[in-house]
């Protein structure tokens, strides 16, 4: 079958075709977590979403070198250019070194990311790893032309850059504005201009995380570790680079300018941003107590949920709206797609038990198969994917209820193309047996309790009882059905 892929390029705005700079292979560079804290759902969102590229490529056959980053230096609060180093800061707070605290939270992303069953990148390297690499760039930078040293510290002059080749490309912003829209240095800045970045900052005394360069003891700017990874690892121009929507700019149009003043070219054919994850139709803050950690919600202990859910729901959850597209998450969504979630798995469980006839009737497989591939390859439309599958659950049932038959042939074509969305593409694990048995046999024992002592109350004309058990049940969308046999239920 022949794949027409098209992915969304952040850098025009359109889907274009896909095609890799070398025919059987693909890099991709993700920028991924700057650990001082817990890893939060967002960036859960956009690894996952990378994880669903990453899985998909695979599947068609490509071989796909994917790096996504640590941070562990260098990213100063609020994304200035001054302040304090955030892991730095951490440190200082709990009186521990700034490597015990990227070691803590590298480890809990690595873990949190292993829960959501995302596989791990083919090269995870760490700013503080690379710190030769990021020096050898901005001596680069500055032969160009195109940084400057005041006092210790390198900035990158986006206004003689701007001269050259055009800055603001990816954003949509151009220079004129950024100029207009600045506020003026306030005099003790070593910037020329306000739209200058960072590459090298000289270290305060008090500054924790430091290297020896010629410019001065200090550490690399946040944007230059991505560029200066990112081409050790893929070359000088790669296939893919994505992060979150919130990194387009400044830091991915930095990282643009960086690469080009140095290379002359494009760094990167394909720019893909993911979107963002809101909590109940808000922004996402830990300020404002409107946030929930992924292993809160695993372990139900959190105050924004009355129940735990579970990572492959989550995840189920977020690969059930594009990449592309802003998604809320809430309890009445989660528990929407909890029960989708079960609805595919209890489907594919099925598909070893379905009756097996000469011929088939009700499906076409074949162009099904078709719309299934056609889903994922138009810029990777899970959403799409999952309907179909969806599809596909309604004929499984459909079969098992002797409504339409299956031959083996196409029971193995069908068989073999859920599996491989469900578990390859999308990467999705069905929950333990025992797990979800033990879940489903103490909601049993409890609704037969119950049925007993409603027996008992009808028995004994309690009828007040009987009718309290009944009205009480079916508000939780639990049937009751009173017959000659006797009395059965029903979960809605």
């Amino acid at each position: 079958m022949k794949h027409a892929l098209v992915v969304y390029n952040s850098l025009n705005g359109k889907k274009e075709p896909f095609q890799s700079l070398l025919a059987d292979h693909v890099g991709m560079y993700v920028c991924g977590p700057t650990v001082y804290s817990n890893v939060h759902l967002g960036n859960c969102r956009t690894f996952i979403s990378f994880d669903l590229i990453f899985r998909y490529l695979q599947h068609l056959g490509y071989k796909v070198r994917y790096v996504r980053n640590i941070t562990d230096a260098g990213h100063l609060e609020n994304d200035a250019d001054e302040g304090e180093d955030r892991i730095a800061k951490k440190a200082r707070l709990e009186s521990i070194e700034p490597m015990e605290v990227v070691q803590r939270y590298t480890v809990d992303f690595r873990n949190t990311m292993a829960q959501f069953n995302a596989l791990p990148p083919s090269i995870e390297p760490t700013a503080t790893g690379h710190i030769v690499e990021q020096i050898e760039l901005i001596k680069q930078i500055l032969e160009e032309g195109y940084a400057y040293e005041t006092n210790g510290s390198v900035y990158f002059d986006v206004i003689r850059f701007n001269e050259d080749i055009p800055y603001g490309k990816l954003s949509g912003r151009n220079i004129e504005d950024l100029v207009h829209n600045s506020r003026a240095l306030d005099g003790q800045s070593d910037k020329r201009n306000p739209q200058d970045f960072a590459l090298w900052k000289k270290a305060e005394p008090e500054h924790i995380m430091r290297w020896p360069s010629p410019w001065s003891d200090g550490f690399p700017g946040w944007h230059l570790e991505c560029t200066a990874m990112s081409t050790k690892y893929l070359g000088t121009q790669f296939d893919i680079h994505g992060g979150g929507m919130d990194l387009k700019f400044p830091h991915h149009e930095c990282e643009i300018a960086q690469a080009e003043s140095v290379y002359k070219k494009a760094p990167v054919k394909y720019w893909i941003h993911a979107n963002m994850l809101t909590l109940n139709g808000k922004k996402m803050a830990k300020s404002t107590g409107n946030n929930i950690l992924p292993n809160e919600m695993f372990s139900g202990q959190n105050t924004i949920f009355k129940k735990s859910f579970s990572p492959m729901v989550a995840r189920f959850f977020m690969l059930q709206a594009h990449y592309r597209s802003i998604v809320d998450l809430s309890e009445n969504a989660l528990e929407a797609s909890e029960k989708g979630f079960h609805r595919l798995v209890e489907g594919i469980e099925k598909l070893e038990q379905l009756p097996l006839c000469e011929n088939s009737t009700g499906l076409d497989l074949k162009q099904w198969t078709q719309s299934c591939y056609a889903a994922m390859d138009d810029d990777f439309n899970s959403p799409v994917l999952i309907a179909h599958l969806f599809d596909a659950v309604k004929y499984i049932n459909s079969v098992s209820n002797g409504i339409q038959q299956i031959n083996s042939k196409d029971l193995n074509t069908l068989s073999h193309t859920m599996k491989s969305f469900f578990f390859d593409v999308l990467g999705l694990l069905t929950p333990e047996k025992g797990d979800r048995n033990g879940e489903s046999s103490q909601l049993e024992g409890t609704l037969e309790l119950l049925m007993e002592l409603r027996n008992k109350a009808r028995a004994n004309k309690d009828f007040k009882t009987s009718d309290l058990i009944r009205d009480s049940l079916e508000r939780m969308k639990i049937q009751i059905n009173d017959t000659a046999e006797g009395t059965s239920f029903k979960i809605n």
